[in-house]
């Protein structure tokens, strides 16, 4: 077992291996201090064909590998079930009951058990049987159709919205408040965590907006924070580097106008006018032009101007206020973010890498004797 520290140190997690979001969900679990035991399938390997090791999701627990259609092995994930207060699981709808491992066969062996499940769509609904991903998601929340130029489709973001944000994020928040009331009360219940259902979660204040009559309903490029509004974009640089600008309030705008020699221009002088953007915006483009990404760094970190450059995942782990930090740890090799956030009293361990907990299942059994 992997003895970690932080302020879950003592909490017990069983999770039966997946994809995305919810192992991203365990991994913050194990980072801040909870023995979390992974159960994989036979032969079950990360996507891409990559290394376990270099799985990061998967880092800082321990792993077992069961067959979940034979009895034995199936009886064995129930009885670890039965001494964990979470278990957490990925699948589509279903497929933890015919596997009888759900809801109801768990609870009935450990009532307070806290049943965290990871899905797309959700447990129920039009939708909940369909094969999906972060994109899929997004787009049915209002996220998706907000983001990217006006005159483009909306660009994927990665897998960072619906997958981690509003997946692995929510069920974690999820499991630890069941787990509070569990703890409490002893009484277990279902954490119904939905990419889609969180998805829409992240545009609240956006739908607050639309509600008011402010901007222009989210439309692509045209509201404040999708690319609307000059002083809130990414400009390339000389080298054709890119810096991104912030500078929503009036007095930080001011001093991004004092900084680059702006401030008694009157292309400028209007900041929130609508139809003064295009024209603010052409102008900061010529501005940036005239200097490297690294020349304004050196001019726009000194002042509160809401800058920052736009780094590569190279230059990432090297940035002095990343270093400063300690935002990147280095485990066996593998550059990574480390454990966040930070605990001022229970501080989280380093992590370890996806493929250092191979136990088996009597020596998670021997560590978790009632």
């Amino acid at each position: 077992m992997l003895n970690r520290k932080g302020p879950l140190t003592g909490v017990r997690v069983v999770e039966f291996a997946g994809l995305g979001p919810a192992p991203f969900a365990c991994m913050m679990l194990a980072d801040m201090g909870a023995e979390v035991v992974r159960i994989a399938r036979p032969g079950q390997r990360p996507l891409f064909g990559i290394d376990q090791k270099f799985n990061l999701y998967d880092r800082s627990r321990a792993s077992v590998t069961l067959d979940l259609r034979t009895a034995d092995q199936h009886a064995q994930a129930v009885e670890l079930a039965s001494r964990a207060e979470i278990v957490i699981e990925g699948f589509r709808p279903g497929v933890m009951e015919r596997l009888d491992l759900g809801p109801e066969t768990l609870l009935a062996r450990n009532p307070a058990l806290v049943f965290g499940r990871m899905t797309g769509w959700g447990q129920d609904g039009p939708l909940s049987d369909r094969a999906g991903h972060d994109l899929n998601y997004m787009a049915i929340s209002g996220a998706l159709w907000a983001i990217g130029p006006a005159e483009s489709p909306p660009p994927p973001p990665q897998n960072i919205v619906a997958d981690l944000a509003a997946g692995g994020m929510m069920l974690v928040t999820g499991v630890l408040a069941a787990l509070t009331h569990a703890r409490a009360t002893g009484e277990g219940q279902v954490v119904d965590t939905c990419m889609s259902d969180g998805a829409a979660l992240m545009m609240v204040m956006q739908y607050g907006l639309k509600a008011a009559g402010l901007g222009h309903g989210g439309a692509r490029g045209a509201d404040m924070l999708n690319g609307g509004s000059a002083w809130y974009q990414c400009y390339e640089t000389r080298d054709g580097g890119h810096v991104s600008i912030g500078a929503i309030e009036p007095q930080f705008f001011a001093a991004l106008l004092e900084a680059v020699g702006r401030a008694d221009d009157p292309v400028f002088a209007d900041q929130y006018g609508v139809g003064r953007q295009g024209a603010m915006r052409d102008a900061l483009c010529a501005l940036f032009l005239e200097k490297t990404r690294d020349e304004w760094a050196l001019i726009l970190e000194r002042v509160d101007a809401c800058f920052a450059p736009v780094l590569s995942m190279e230059e990432a782990p090297g940035y002095p206020h990343n270093i400063a930090r300690g935002t990147f740890v280095e485990t066996d090799g593998i550059v990574q973010p480390g454990p966040c956030p930070r605990f001022s009293a229970t501080p989280s361990d380093p992590p370890t890498h996806g493929d250092a907990g191979r136990v088996t299942v009597a020596d998670v059994l021997t560590a978790w004797d009632p």
